[in-house]
Parts: C-alpha cells; sequence; structure tokens
C-alpha cells in the first residue's frame, strides 16, 4: 500500500465506495460475470416473512449470506435525503430514487466486506495509530483531544471514527491487492499525458514593475483632476530624462507604500493587474517608462524593470506527479469494473415491498 498518498487514495476509496468515477479512454479487460439475480422472494415466514410485523425490519435483500434490511437503507439513505430536503420539497418518486441508491451503495459494501473476510485483510493497531496521527497533521491538530472535539462537532465519537477509518483502510488494502498492483503506467503513456496537458506544466510571462500614482477619486473636481494630471505630466518628464525612477516615486507618489518602497509592485502575471494598468505594461520594453495612464482612481506611471518569459517544466521534473494521476485514472476505472464483475458473481435476490422503496 503506497502510504505516501495514504488520505488521497483513502479519499479516492471513500468515492469509488459511493458510486463510481467518470471513465477514460483506458481499455480494462475481464472474464464475462454472472448476471445478478433479481426476483420476488417466496413467502417463506423462517427467511423473509411476507407481511412483516415491523416492516422496517423487513429483509429487502440478500448478498449471498448476509441480508439488508429496510431499515439499514433508510440509515443508509436518511444523509442524502436531509440534504435534498434542504433545497426542495422531495415527493414519493425521489425519496425512492435516493432508497435505490442506498441500496446499490448496501449491496456493494457487503459484497466488499465479504471480500476483505475472504482475504483475511486486517489492519494492525500500528497501522490505524499512524492513520489518525496523519489525519491529525494534516488537519493541524496536536492533540487526541482536539481531534475528539472536532469530531463531536461533526456528531462522532472517537470510537465511531476510530472503526471507520479501520474499515476505509482495509478497503483500501482490498483495492491494493485486487486492482492497483496490478496496474501499470508506461513510459509512453506519461508522454502523451504531458505533451497533451503541456500548458499545466508551463509558467505563465511574469513582470517586475514600479509605478508613480497620482490620486484625484471619484469625487475629485475639474480643478483638482486638471492640478493632479498637471503634476503628473512635470514628474513624467523627470521620470523619461535621468531622473532616479524609484525616488521620484518616494517624493511624489500618493500611494503610502510606493513612499517607502519607491513604488515596486513586485512581480505579477497576465489578469493581476488592473486592465488599464495591464495593456501599458504588456506594451512595455524592459527598462522602458510609460506616458501618463489613467484610471477611475488616478494617474499612474508605469515602468517595467523585468519581463520573464514563460518556461514550460521539464517532462522528468513532473513525471513523477504524471504517474500519479494515471496511476489514480486507470484505479478508478479497474475498480469499476471489478466491483462490477464481483456483483455480478454473486448471489443477489432483491425483494420488492408493498409500498415499493
Amino acid at each position: 500500500m503506497k502510504y505516501h498518498t495514504f488520505t488521497t487514495a483513502i479519499v479516492t476509496l471513500a468515492l469509488l465506495m459511493a458510486g463510481g468515477c467518470a471513465g477514460t479512454d483506458a481499455v480494462v479487460t475481464s472474464e464475462p460475470a454472472a448476471a445478478t439475480v433479481k426476483a420476488t422472494l417466496p413467502p417463506a415466514p423462517q427467511a423473509v416473512p411476507a407481511k412483516p410485523k415491523n416492516i422496517t425490519n423487513a429483509i429487502v435483500a440478500i448478498v449471498n449470506d448476509d441480508i439488508i434490511t429496510l431499515h439499514d437503507i433508510n440509515r443508509e439513505a436518511q444523509p442524502a435525503i436531509a440534504e435534498a430536503e434542504k433545497k426542495a420539497a422531495l415527493d414519493d418518486a425521489a425519496r425512492s430514487r435516493l432508497r435505490r441508491a442506498a441500496l446499490d451503495r448496501l449491496i456493494e459494501k457487503r459484497l466488499t466486506e465479504q471480500k476483505i473476510k475472504e482475504l483475511s485483510i486486517r489492519v494492525s493497531d500500528e497501522e490505524l495509530r499512524q492513520a489518525i496521527e496523519d489525519v491529525q497533521k494534516q488537519n493541524n491538530i496536536t492533540t487526541q483531544e482536539a481531534l475528539v472535539a472536532a469530531l463531536t462537532v461533526q456528531g462522532l465519537t472517537y470510537e465511531q471514527y476510530r472503526a471507520r477509518l479501520q474499515e476505509q483502510i482495509e478497503k483500501l488494502k482490498l483495492v491494493s491487492m485486487e486492482v492497483r498492483a496490478k496496474i501499470q503506467v508506461g513510459e509512453s503513456e506519461m508522454r502523451d499525458y504531458y505533451t497533451a496537458n503541456l500548458a499545466k506544466y508551463s509558467e505563465e510571462e511574469s513582470f517586475r514593475a514600479r509605478h508613480i500614482f497620482f490620486k484625484t477619486g471619484a469625487k475629485a473636481s475639474p480643478e483638482e483632476i486638471q492640478q493632479a494630471k498637471s503634476t503628473a505630466l512635470l514628474v513624467l518628464a523627470d521620470a523619461k530624462g535621468d531622473k532616479d525612477f524609484a525616488e521620484l516615486a518616494k517624493k511624489f507618489s500618493q500611494d503610502p507604500a510606493a513612499r517607502k518602497d519607491g513604488g515596486d509592485l513586485g512581480s505579477f502575471k497576465k489578469g493581476d493587474m488592473q486592465p488599464e494598468l495591464e495593456k501599458t505594461i504588456l506594451s512595455l520594453k524592459p527598462g522602458e517608462v510609460s506616458d501618463l495612464v489613467s484610471t477611475p482612481i488616478g494617474f499612474h506611471i508605469i515602468k517595467l524593470e523585468v519581463r520573464t518569459p514563460g518556461t514550460s517544466r521539464s517532462f522528468d521534473s513532473v513525471k513523477g506527479d504524471i504517474e500519479e494521476i494515471l496511476y489514480r485514472v486507470k484505479s478508478e476505472e479497474r475498480f469499476n469494473q471489478w466491483a462490477k464483475d464481483l456483483r455480478g458473481k454473486a448471489t443477489i435476490v432483491i425483494r420488492e415491498l408493498e409500498p415499493p422503496l
């Protein structure tokens, strides 16, 4: 099991167990699976009562040797129903769809639990302790007391959380044994992904500039605007001459920060600046001073100091990241197929209730 991707794997696994993942172009082959059995159980009192006295305990499905009751389904579906009801009132059809989805999840859960038992998968106390420590570190939780407090807010006890985490690790081990260990990511696949996503691994062109600012503002009178512009034009003449731009910014700029650092705007990329200023900066060469730039808040004089071309990260520097991405995509695809095959080979009987789910 790859513990360096422990949290990502568990999150991915949780999503997989909750209902599958988006497909990709990778081809996954498998043995043909037997069809899932769906039928109405005969009215056998010792197994499935035709008219149970307590409908909430009615057996809805049998998964190999395990049963799923209506109570199990209602409990599984309740969070989704509660969340949906926050947005709009639910009709019977909508509730039925959520319960059916809950039934599918429970069937998959029973099948994975049975496979875990069959393969004798265990989680040691040390593995569980390390997993809890990793969660605490990633969430900046320094003590167990703080973790307990955080869990309480979520309506969980520490024991419940520990049990859930153990279950997730067991499933992660199952996926590693049955799915991930059988996956290979080739060099050519990684290079193809790199080429197709080159923009993702490229650094944008960046700029470093200084400015001198003369404030006007929305409430400035025409006379105040004209006075600010006249002053700005005088400073502009000095800036385009031999005068030190940083010293001019410290002396004349009405930006408080500019008076301290000589108008340094720092490093930025396209989209980081006001449109008027960005348009001007893109037109300048390093060392060049702009003409007067008017914006709704005042006048600016810009000097471009450095222009750094965009560069692409090498394939070797991102190879590990790409391998993990492709590995995860293939894992999700293969898991979906594995889960489908597992369900197809199982004996699953679903009993239709009256009224239906």
